[in-house]
């Protein structure tokens, strides 16, 4: 009697322990996929914190970086524009000083929002003669036991040198 099957085709079966790994890579391979497309969604869907910055300014009278006021008399009035704009990603207080020679001028505190922007004109008098006189802007980045320590170095710090010529 002859057999149903012919006997030049080979039938290859295979065994539990292949099929079990092909169904564990199988597995992997979905599982690696899934934790792709995973984390291509996050990347794309999270917005990237950059470097966190504040910036801080001052400006001639005509609002540019230049015209400023760095020859005057005594009693003549200085005037530029003090900028700072917040990119710490966070509401931040500061505590904004200006001084001549050493002596305080002025003082406020500002509170401002993630990228807000706060610019305020600064008017100023010198009451002394003298050359290179230091006009210094101090802007404190403020903690909580900031608000009372005087001593802490400044955060951001810019200052003019102004010649000052007695009044004639």
């Amino acid at each position: 009697m002859r057999s149903r099957y012919n006997p030049g085709i080979r039938i290859r079966t295979r065994t539990s322990s292949q099929s079990r790994l092909d169904l564990a890579l199988s597995i992997l391979l979905v599982i690696a996929i899934i934790t792709a497309i995973s984390m291509t969604i996050y990347v794309i869907v999270s917005p990237k914190q950059g470097e966190k910055f504040t910036e801080f300014y001052i400006l001639g009278r005509n609002g540019t970086a230049a015209d400023y006021p760095t020859e005057l008399r005594v009693g003549e009035q200085g005037e530029v524009i003090i900028g700072v704009v917040n990119h710490e990603y966070a509401t931040v207080s500061y505590r904004l000083v200006v001084q001549l020679n050493g002596t305080t001028l002025y003082e406020r505190i500002l509170r401002l929002a993630d990228n807000e922007t706060w610019e305020q004109p600064f008017s100023f008098k010198p009451e002394r003669s003298g050359s290179s006189q230091k006009l210094e802007f101090l802007l404190y980045k403020l903690e909580r036991e900031q608000y009372t320590n005087q001593t802490a170095p400044a955060y951001r710090s810019l200052h003019l040198w102004v010649d000052v010529t007695p009044r004639e």
